[in-house]
């Protein structure tokens, strides 16, 4: 198969949706002959920040001079974003040839009636990938949950919890604690686990981790604290295990500040493990991390701000970064919601904040209906403009026209909709 044979191939895999279960990518990593246990590995689950984490981590451990790959879901514009080593995706030419390498593994259980995921597929290529690239560390980011998800086959040097709040409810469970015990499934016998969690989320963690003889580190606003911030960039103090640093990052948010004290962390527990990593390695690596469609800033003259906002917390922390870090007139609200979210609690939040909002949908089959999203804000109580565009090209375009220079676009809802915005605002050399 060339590169877009097997796109198209492992593309045919996502009408299978989500299967959970451990079963079917064992299966094909035996056949491979278990490439995920050549390398370190640090697995890292939540419900936000995982991605700013394993960025974090990542970038840490390569400017220490590690050879590290970095497994991510889902990707913004193209696939080669899920799996990279040294920051570099992985090569059309190379996910061909994995593709080709598993296909034979695949028939063979779809002939036996046991067909598997495009999740567990992709899972299986990226840790083959790392295995042929020989990295020393591999930064594995949970797809959904933990307990039963892909990666969790993995035996990690470390894991890694960050928030948690309710999401996919309706298969990791209707409660936190429901869904903290399924993010805590990642966690195994004797190995350390960090977390950010907090209240219920926590107690269930510490129960799994004292049952696994885990040893547990908890980071909460102890750990950190803001000293400054403006719209290129933030500095701040974290308290670590070992020491305290002071760090700068071009990653937007006050919420950053317990993402870096996760990564700070568990970059000190691997150190304790004899890992040498020197302390400008961890300040130059939080410096050098970026994290794409997360609290973006991709224009001024107005402000057009990316963010994959797409679960209520998310936004939440959108709203209060928009209230506490940025200065503007108005604020034009560029939405797009997947329909299986949970759309009232989304627009509840950032919804009272818009003067305008375009509402607009992503090509995925999942995403919600402008006008359905009408209706709901409409009933919500908002008096302000509304208008609808089908298409994301068009809704970024009209929101240029009626912005002024002292206002702020923010696109948002999904990362769905931010990959299109990225894909299109590229095109237009917008940034």
């Amino acid at each position: 198969m060339n590169y877009e044979e097997s796109l198209n191939w492992l593309n045919s895999f996502e009408r299978f949706g989500i299967k959970l279960g451990l079963e079917r990518i064992d299966h094909i990593v035996k056949k491979l002959g278990n490439p995920h246990n050549n390398y370190k590995i640090i697995h890292v689950a939540g419900t936000n920040g995982k991605g700013s984490v394993c960025r974090f981590l990542a970038s840490i451990l390569t400017t220490s001079g590690y050879k590290v790959g970095v497994y991510l879901s889902p990707h913004l514009q193209r696939f080669s974003e899920r799996m990279s080593v040294d920051d570099k995706e992985i090569q059309d030419e190379k996910l061909a040839a994995l593709a080709g390498k598993i296909k034979p593994i695949v028939d063979e259980m779809i002939k036996n009636g046991n067909t598997p995921t495009f999740f567990e597929i992709v899972t299986a290529i990226a840790f083959q990938y790392f295995s042929d690239e020989g990295v020393d560390f591999a930064v594995v980011e949970v797809g959904l949950g933990g307990k039963y998800d892909a990666t969790n086959i993995v035996q990690p040097m470390l894991s890694v919890i960050t928030n948690i709040s309710l999401e996919h409810t309706d298969i990791l469970g209707k409660t936190i604690k429901d869904i903290a015990l399924q993010k805590a499934g990642i966690i195994k016998e004797n190995v350390p686990v960090n977390t950010a969690a907090k209240g219920d989320a926590l107690l269930v963690i510490k129960n799994v981790a004292e049952e696994k003889n885990s040893k547990i580190h908890i980071i909460d606003e102890k750990r950190w604290k803001r000293v400054y911030f403006d719209t290129q960039g933030q500095e701040f103090i974290i308290k670590g295990e070992l020491a305290d640093y002071s760090v700068k990052t071009s990653m937007l948010g006050k919420h950053q500040g317990e993402n870096i004290a996760l990564a700070i962390v568990s970059i000190e527990n691997i150190q304790m493990n004899g890992v040498y990593i020197p302390e400008a390695s961890v300040i130059d690596g939080i410096s050098k991390a970026t994290n794409p469609g997360r609290l973006e800033l991709v224009g001024h003259d107005p402000f057009i701000l990316l963010d994959g906002a797409h679960n209520p917390d998310g936004m939440k922390t959108l709203k209060r970064t928009l209230d506490e870090d940025f200065g503007y007139d108005e604020l034009v609200l560029v939405l797009g919601i997947l329909a299986d979210k949970d759309i009232t609690s989304i627009i509840s939040t950032i919804v009272p904040l818009a003067d305008t909002i375009i509402l607009t949908k992503s090509h995925n089959s999942r995403a919600c209906e402008p006008m359905k999203l009408k209706e709901m804000i409409e009933k919500s109580g908002y008096k302000k403009k509304i208008v609808v565009k089908d298409l994301i090209p068009d809704s970024i375009e009209y929101a240029k026209s009626i912005a002024n220079k002292a206002d702020l676009i923010c696109v948002t809802g999904s990362l769905f909709t931010i990959g299109e915005a990225k894909d299109y605002l590229q095109k237009m050399l917008i940034f």
